[in-house]
């Protein structure tokens, strides 16, 4: 198969509207060929593109800001000396004069198919910016490896922040492509969008479903993101950025697995497969030690739990990890029921707000976890009918 970049680098009749026009790129280190080349020096090396700017996202074009919340500051490429300008910086959007550096925009992001992935709302800036400034926006498009499922409550109106760009569920199911196809409708952006669309994804097929295993390499979208099993799970452990529970940051397996110093993980788990062993599907949780080397915990022994959604247990249409994540609450509520779960802070600059109803655009799954007499059902009556809703409404917006 082909990635968009790949097919733009092999095919001059995809690349004509470029010749003659300044190109900005959109980028990180996924941002990459099949032989591993960045895009940066494979656009750069095309004799009919001229490359004039350079956009970098959270974590920077870089990707060497491990923490979130951590700004990468605007540079000058050493090698191609273009400007590179910082989309988590001083700034979220991109300001006016950087916006008359170019004609068209490429953006090439690995995306891992979650609404509070950031690249999302970055797109969604860009596409107004454009608007705007009467530039062409180009998505290069990549795969979703968390594939075409679908899960989690829609971020609700008032809950719109850096992590929730609109009403979309935390999985969403659609390319970078395909969601800029969405934002065009859904916020009425007047644009010239084009997507160059992927060659033979099968979003499908195992045992990807998602990913093309074995025919490309995988490069860390963002510091933490270091593996298929990471972007499978994310839908559910990123929740655990707003709790006192360790996501594994400062381990090797950061966001596949949860715990903390003071919790019992195969308590944890039993109570977990006794409230719904129905939501566990596709996956296999095993308790586990670790000690994390910075962030949450660090230097102290946890008590873990660790999702495993690889090898022959692993069943895509199955597995629902937001669900897993906050049956992984549920139960530690009910086991230890004054346990500080929730912390408190500007989660993304969101003042006011508690970080974990900023991430799932509401506060609906953080009361159905501390309300003792709420049980799964409950939280399904709720999740259900927008999950339903969401595959009819991006129907449309298929690119694949």
């Amino acid at each position: 198969m082909k990635f968009g970049l790949d097919r733009l680098l092999s095919d001059p009749d995809l690349r004509r509207d470029l010749k003659g026009r300044r190109v900005a790129l959109l980028a990180h280190p996924a941002s990459v060929t099949a032989d591993l080349t960045h895009a940066v020096d494979a656009l750069a090396a095309c004799d009919d593109i001229t490359l004039t700017a350079l956009f970098g996202p959270q974590h920077g074009m870089k990707g060497d800001l491990q923490d979130n919340m951590m700004e990468s500051p605007d540079y000058r490429d050493p090698v191609h000396g273009v400007p590179v300008f910082s989309l988590y910086g001083e700034v979220r959007r991109p300001k006016d004069e950087w916006m008359e550096t170019f004609d068209v925009i490429l953006i090439d992001l690995q995306d891992l198919g979650c609404r509070i992935y950031t690249y999302v709302t970055t797109l969604l800036y860009v596409l107004e910016a454009a608007q705007k400034h009467g530039k062409s926006v180009w998505v290069l498009d990549r795969p979703n490896p968390a594939g075409r499922p679908v899960e989690g409550l829609t971020l609700r109106p008032g809950w719109e922040s850096f992590v929730g760009a609109g009403p979309i569920p935390m999985r969403h199911g659609l390319t970078m492509g395909e969601l800029g196809q969405w934002f065009i409708h859904h916020f009425r952006i007047d644009v010239d969008y084009h997507v160059i669309t992927m060659e033979n994804w099968s979003p499908d097929q195992a045992p990807g479903c998602g990913w093309p295993l074995l025919e490309r390499a995988w490069v860390n979208p963002s510091p933490n993101a270091p593996n298929l099993s990471m972007a499978r799970a994310y839908a559910g452990t990123v929740m655990l950025e707003g709790a006192t529970l360790s996501e594994g940051r400062g381990t090797t397996r950061p966001l596949e697995l949860f715990g903390a110093p003071d919790i019992a993980a195969r308590a944890v788990i039993a109570e977990m497969q006794a409230l719904a062993p129905d939501w566990l599907g596709g996956c296999v949780l095993r308790d586990m030690w670790f000690e994390p080397t910075f962030h949450k915990h660090v230097g102290k022994l946890c008590s873990g739990v660790q999702i495993h959604v690889d090898g022959p247990h692993y069943d895509h249409a199955a597995f629902r990890p937001w669900r897993v994540q906050a049956l992984g609450f549920k139960a530690i509520r009910r086991l230890w029921p004054d346990y500080d779960l929730w912390r408190d802070f500007p989660y993304e600059y969101a003042f006011g707000k508690l970080p974990v109803d900023v991430i799932n655009g509401g506060p609906s799954l953080r009361e159905w976890v501390d309300d003792p007499a709420a049980t799964p059902a409950d939280l399904d009556a709720l999740t259900t009918p927008d999950e339903a809703a969401w595959t009819e409404e991006r129907r449309p917006f298929l690119l694949y």
